[in-house]
């Protein structure tokens, strides 16, 4: 167990030396991870612009913490299944899942306009209810135990989870079990409000693995390689045997907790200004240029790519016909609706207005001149 000074690879070009690139991580394996973080700030970014224009729904900014998203699934298998909560909602696009599925699901849509078969991405649903993903994360890589096979599950969830039966139940029976389950908690130190002082008596998450007897790990939260090199170990132990791993990512949550919160009313967003300089797209930047793996050219070019990408799937959410209410239960029953469900949706269609608000109409196909939508 590593409670004390949190695992960094990466330093931040000042008083903060960097360490030696783990091994399994070459130039090209490097140069991808930085996709990723580029990918999911520019996704982030674009979707909070979206909501402030009322283009989608409420929206869970994780600016600053997408080296915890990136790092912890780039040690991952393409047969492992991965467990996000509404912070990480962004993180299938790294697996495939398109960008405007996303931005469905921000918007509200139901049906296949803002959700996905779980099976096709090894992606669990974007789970908002706080922990209730962790004991599915426990189940999954248990029926994988009993099956035979090596695939291993990893799960985000936040400080504030910590203090949800959830989670105990979910650590308590991966442990017994011994199941190949990675519990990766982004420790930003707030949950929504309360401060992760008042969240818990211990100092770190990390320490409380050892009531579950269980490694716990604490890792600096900004780094996406310290994110890479403890969840590799820990699904390495997993698959080998060894059981569960409480990863503790600790950070600092840079913005609102989403986009209908005000952070200035109970905290000191000066405290916040003192993080900003370890945030882990630069930093990861700045370590890749001093590596001389990263130059200018390259980076306008990544930069310009996620830009693109993130633009079409703004383009294919705004071509998407909106829904009606029946798509709720689209995919609930396994054969033909009973009668109750059609006489009720008859009885609501009846008494149905138009919407105050029409939804924005579809963009022209062509691209922009920027390539933004």
């Amino acid at each position: 167990m590593s409670l004390g000074e949190p695992l960094r690879i990466i330093g931040d070009g000042g008083d903060l030396p960097d360490y030696q690139v783990p091994d399994g991580l070459g130039e090209k394996e490097l140069l991808d991870l930085y996709r990723w973080l580029v990918i999911l700030r520019t996704f982030d970014e674009r979707a909070e612009m979206l909501q402030r224009q009322g283009r989608v729904g409420t929206y869970p900014m994780y600016w600053g913490e997408e080296g915890t998203a990136a790092g912890a699934l780039f040690a991952c298998e393409d047969a492992d299944w991965v467990f996000p909560s509404y912070r990480q909602c962004s993180v299938g696009i790294l697996r495939g899942l398109p960008v405007a599925t996303v931005l469905g699901w921000v918007r509200g849509y139901g049906g296949p306009a803002g959700f996905y078969n779980p099976r096709d991405y090894r992606l669990g649903p974007i789970c908002v209810p706080i922990a209730t993903h962790l004991p599915h994360a426990t189940g999954v890589a248990w029926a994988a135990k009993i099956k035979g096979d090596r695939t291993a599950s990893l799960a985000w969830f936040g400080d504030g989870a910590t203090s949800e039966g959830d989670f105990h139940e979910a650590l308590n029976f991966s442990s017994v079990f011994r199941t190949a389950t990675v519990f990766f908690c982004t420790n930003n130190q707030w949950a929504i409000s309360t401060p992760v002082t008042r969240q818990m008596a211990t100092r770190t998450v990390a320490e409380r693995a050892a009531a579950y007897n269980m490694p716990g790990i604490r890792i600096d939260g900004f780094d996406p390689l310290a994110c890479w090199r403890a969840t590799k170990d820990a699904l390495d132990r997993g698959r080998n045997g060894g059981g569960p791993t409480l990863i503790e990512a600790f950070c600092y949550r840079m913005k609102a907790h989403g986009t209908a919160d005000d952070p200035s009313l109970y905290r000191d967003e000066n405290e916040t200004q003192k993080w900003v300089h370890l945030e882990p797209v630069g930093r990861m930047g700045g370590f890749l240029r001093r590596l001389s793996i990263l130059d200018d050219a390259k980076d306008e070019q990544v930069r310009a790519e996620a830009k693109e990408m993130i633009a079409e799937g703004v383009r294919g959410l705004e071509s998407i016909e909106q829904p009606g209410p029946e798509v709720m239960f689209d995919h609930v029953y396994a054969s033909e609706k009973p009668w109750t469900y059609v006489e009720g949706l008859e009885e609501v269609t009846s008494v149905a207005r138009q919407p105050e608000a029409e939804p924005p109409p579809p963009l022209d196909s062509s691209p922009p001149p920027q390539g933004d939508a």
